[in-house]
Protein backbone atom coordinates (compact mmCIF):
# COMPACT_ATOMS: atom_id res chain seq x y z
CA UNK A 1 0.00 0.00 0.00
CA UNK A 2 1.32 3.47 -0.90
CA UNK A 3 2.65 5.79 1.76
CA UNK A 4 -0.14 6.73 4.17
CA UNK A 5 -2.80 5.56 1.68
CA UNK A 6 -4.87 3.86 4.36
CA UNK A 7 -4.93 7.02 6.50
CA UNK A 8 -6.61 8.98 3.72
CA UNK A 9 -9.32 6.52 2.71
CA UNK A 10 -11.10 6.45 6.01
CA UNK A 11 -14.73 5.71 6.74
CA UNK A 12 -17.77 7.75 5.83
CA UNK A 13 -17.53 11.51 6.32
CA UNK A 14 -18.09 12.46 9.95
CA UNK A 15 -21.00 14.67 10.88
CA UNK A 16 -19.87 18.13 12.00
CA UNK A 17 -22.06 20.03 14.45
CA UNK A 18 -22.44 23.27 16.32
CA UNK A 19 -25.52 24.21 18.37
CA UNK A 20 -27.04 25.97 15.33
CA UNK A 21 -25.62 24.08 12.35
CA UNK A 22 -25.20 20.51 11.13
CA UNK A 23 -22.87 19.48 8.30
CA UNK A 24 -23.82 15.99 7.15
CA UNK A 25 -23.18 13.94 4.02
CA UNK A 26 -25.68 14.40 1.20
CA UNK A 27 -28.03 11.46 0.71
CA UNK A 28 -28.77 10.64 -2.97
CA UNK A 29 -31.67 8.44 -1.83
CA UNK A 30 -33.38 11.34 -0.06
CA UNK A 31 -35.98 13.20 -2.09
CA UNK A 32 -35.49 16.32 0.05
CA UNK A 33 -31.72 16.27 -0.55
CA UNK A 34 -32.08 15.76 -4.30
CA UNK A 35 -34.65 18.54 -4.59
CA UNK A 36 -32.50 20.92 -2.50
CA UNK A 37 -29.48 20.18 -4.70
CA UNK A 38 -31.52 20.86 -7.83
CA UNK A 39 -32.94 24.13 -6.45
CA UNK A 40 -29.58 25.33 -5.23
CA UNK A 41 -27.75 24.62 -8.46
CA UNK A 42 -30.43 26.07 -10.73
CA UNK A 43 -30.92 29.23 -8.67
CA UNK A 44 -30.18 32.34 -10.81
CA UNK A 45 -27.85 33.81 -8.19
CA UNK A 46 -25.84 30.57 -8.05
CA UNK A 47 -25.62 30.53 -11.85
CA UNK A 48 -24.57 34.18 -11.91
CA UNK A 49 -21.40 33.42 -9.98
CA UNK A 50 -20.72 29.72 -10.67
CA UNK A 51 -20.37 27.69 -13.84
CA UNK A 52 -19.94 24.04 -12.91
CA UNK A 53 -18.41 21.51 -15.26
CA UNK A 54 -21.75 19.71 -15.41
CA UNK A 55 -24.99 21.63 -15.20
CA UNK A 56 -27.86 20.42 -13.05
CA UNK A 57 -31.03 20.36 -15.14
CA UNK A 58 -33.52 18.02 -13.48
CA UNK A 59 -34.08 15.57 -10.64
CA UNK A 60 -32.21 12.80 -12.46
CA UNK A 61 -29.05 14.85 -13.01
CA UNK A 62 -29.24 16.12 -9.43
CA UNK A 63 -29.43 12.57 -8.05
CA UNK A 64 -26.58 11.36 -10.26
CA UNK A 65 -24.41 14.30 -9.21
CA UNK A 66 -25.00 13.46 -5.55
CA UNK A 67 -24.09 9.83 -6.25
CA UNK A 68 -20.90 10.88 -8.05
CA UNK A 69 -20.07 13.23 -5.19
CA UNK A 70 -20.48 10.38 -2.68
CA UNK A 71 -18.13 8.21 -4.75
CA UNK A 72 -15.49 10.95 -4.80
CA UNK A 73 -15.84 11.32 -1.03
CA UNK A 74 -15.41 7.55 -0.54
CA UNK A 75 -12.20 7.72 -2.58
CA UNK A 76 -10.87 10.56 -0.42
CA UNK A 77 -10.93 13.18 -3.17
CA UNK A 78 -13.46 15.54 -1.57
CA UNK A 79 -15.67 16.12 1.45
CA UNK A 80 -19.09 17.28 0.19
CA UNK A 81 -21.44 18.34 2.97
CA UNK A 82 -25.10 19.26 3.14
CA UNK A 83 -25.52 22.29 5.39
CA UNK A 84 -28.56 21.27 7.42
CA UNK A 85 -30.84 22.45 10.18
CA UNK A 86 -29.45 20.93 13.39
CA UNK A 87 -32.86 19.72 14.60
CA UNK A 88 -34.73 18.62 11.48
CA UNK A 89 -31.87 17.86 9.10
CA UNK A 90 -33.58 20.01 6.46
CA UNK A 91 -31.08 21.09 3.76
CA UNK A 92 -30.03 24.74 3.88
CA UNK A 93 -27.16 24.67 1.39
CA UNK A 94 -23.88 23.02 0.48
CA UNK A 95 -20.23 23.25 1.42
CA UNK A 96 -17.49 21.12 -0.08
CA UNK A 97 -13.82 20.65 0.67
CA UNK A 98 -12.82 19.73 -2.87
CA UNK A 99 -9.82 18.67 -4.94
CA UNK A 100 -8.06 17.23 -1.89
CA UNK A 101 -4.37 16.79 -2.74
CA UNK A 102 -2.67 14.45 -0.28
CA UNK A 103 0.82 15.11 -1.65
CA UNK A 104 0.66 18.81 -0.79
CA UNK A 105 -2.14 18.48 1.82
CA UNK A 106 -4.19 21.16 0.10
CA UNK A 107 -7.80 21.54 -1.02
CA UNK A 108 -10.28 24.04 -2.43
CA UNK A 109 -13.53 25.00 -0.75
CA UNK A 110 -16.83 26.12 -2.22
CA UNK A 111 -20.30 26.74 -0.84
CA UNK A 112 -23.83 27.92 -1.62
CA UNK A 113 -26.97 28.55 0.39
CA UNK A 114 -30.57 28.14 -0.74
CA UNK A 115 -32.22 31.47 -1.63
CA UNK A 116 -34.66 31.50 1.26
CA UNK A 117 -31.88 30.85 3.79
CA UNK A 118 -29.56 33.67 2.77
CA UNK A 119 -28.78 36.61 5.03
CA UNK A 120 -28.62 34.57 8.26
CA UNK A 121 -24.86 33.91 8.38
CA UNK A 122 -25.23 30.26 7.36
CA UNK A 123 -22.40 30.28 4.81
CA UNK A 124 -20.05 31.98 7.27
CA UNK A 125 -20.74 29.48 10.05
CA UNK A 126 -20.53 26.52 7.67
CA UNK A 127 -17.21 27.70 6.22
CA UNK A 128 -15.74 28.29 9.69
CA UNK A 129 -16.79 24.79 10.81
CA UNK A 130 -15.62 22.99 7.65
CA UNK A 131 -12.29 24.84 7.58
CA UNK A 132 -11.58 24.07 11.24
CA UNK A 133 -12.24 20.37 10.62
CA UNK A 134 -10.19 20.23 7.41
CA UNK A 135 -7.17 21.99 8.93
CA UNK A 136 -7.19 19.84 12.08
CA UNK A 137 -8.86 16.44 11.88
CA UNK A 138 -8.38 16.05 8.13
CA UNK A 139 -4.79 17.23 8.45
CA UNK A 140 -4.69 19.71 5.57
CA UNK A 141 -2.03 22.43 5.41
CA UNK A 142 -3.73 24.91 3.06
CA UNK A 143 -7.27 25.52 1.82
CA UNK A 144 -7.93 27.81 -1.11
CA UNK A 145 -11.16 29.65 -1.89
CA UNK A 146 -11.77 31.57 -5.08
CA UNK A 147 -14.76 33.52 -6.36
CA UNK A 148 -15.61 35.61 -9.38
CA UNK A 149 -14.46 39.22 -9.18
CA UNK A 150 -17.46 41.28 -8.10
CA UNK A 151 -18.94 38.63 -5.82
CA UNK A 152 -18.52 40.83 -2.76
CA UNK A 153 -20.57 38.74 -0.34
CA UNK A 154 -18.36 35.70 -0.96
CA UNK A 155 -15.30 37.89 -0.47
CA UNK A 156 -16.58 39.09 2.92
CA UNK A 157 -17.44 35.54 4.03
CA UNK A 158 -13.93 34.35 3.13
CA UNK A 159 -12.26 37.17 5.05
CA UNK A 160 -14.45 36.71 8.14
CA UNK A 161 -13.40 33.04 8.19
CA UNK A 162 -9.67 33.81 8.05
CA UNK A 163 -9.13 33.25 4.32
CA UNK A 164 -6.69 35.99 3.40
CA UNK A 165 -6.95 37.67 0.02
CA UNK A 166 -3.91 36.68 -2.06
CA UNK A 167 -4.59 38.28 -5.42
CA UNK A 168 -6.51 38.26 -8.68
CA UNK A 169 -6.26 35.27 -11.01
CA UNK A 170 -6.72 36.35 -14.61
CA UNK A 171 -9.15 34.31 -16.70
CA UNK A 172 -9.26 31.63 -14.01
CA UNK A 173 -12.93 30.70 -14.13
CA UNK A 174 -15.70 30.40 -16.69
CA UNK A 175 -18.10 33.21 -17.45
CA UNK A 176 -21.65 32.65 -16.20
CA UNK A 177 -23.32 29.82 -18.10
CA UNK A 178 -20.45 29.32 -20.56
CA UNK A 179 -17.60 26.87 -21.02
CA UNK A 180 -15.94 28.87 -23.79
CA UNK A 181 -15.23 32.24 -22.12
CA UNK A 182 -13.39 33.22 -18.98
CA UNK A 183 -13.40 35.80 -16.19
CA UNK A 184 -11.08 36.80 -13.39
CA UNK A 185 -11.34 35.49 -9.85
CA UNK A 186 -10.09 36.52 -6.43
CA UNK A 187 -7.97 33.98 -4.58
CA UNK A 188 -8.17 33.62 -0.80
CA UNK A 189 -6.42 31.00 1.32
CA UNK A 190 -6.03 29.85 4.89
CA UNK A 191 -3.18 27.85 6.39
CA UNK A 192 -3.30 25.44 9.31
CA UNK A 193 -1.00 27.71 11.33
CA UNK A 194 -3.09 30.83 10.76
CA UNK A 195 -4.87 32.06 13.90
CA UNK A 196 -8.45 30.91 14.40
CA UNK A 197 -10.70 33.77 13.32
CA UNK A 198 -13.73 35.10 15.10
CA UNK A 199 -16.27 34.40 12.35
CA UNK A 200 -19.28 35.61 14.33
Amino acid sequence: MALDEQRYKGPRLPDLRTPDLWLRPWNPASRADVEAWLRGRTDPEFRRWNTPLRFTTDVDTAREQLRASARTAAEGGAAPYCIADPVTGRPLGHIGVNVINRVMNTARVGYWVLPEERGRGIATRALALAARWALTDLGLHRIELDHAVGHDSSCHIAERCGFRYEGTLRGAMWEAGRHDAYRDSHLHARLAEDPEPDAS
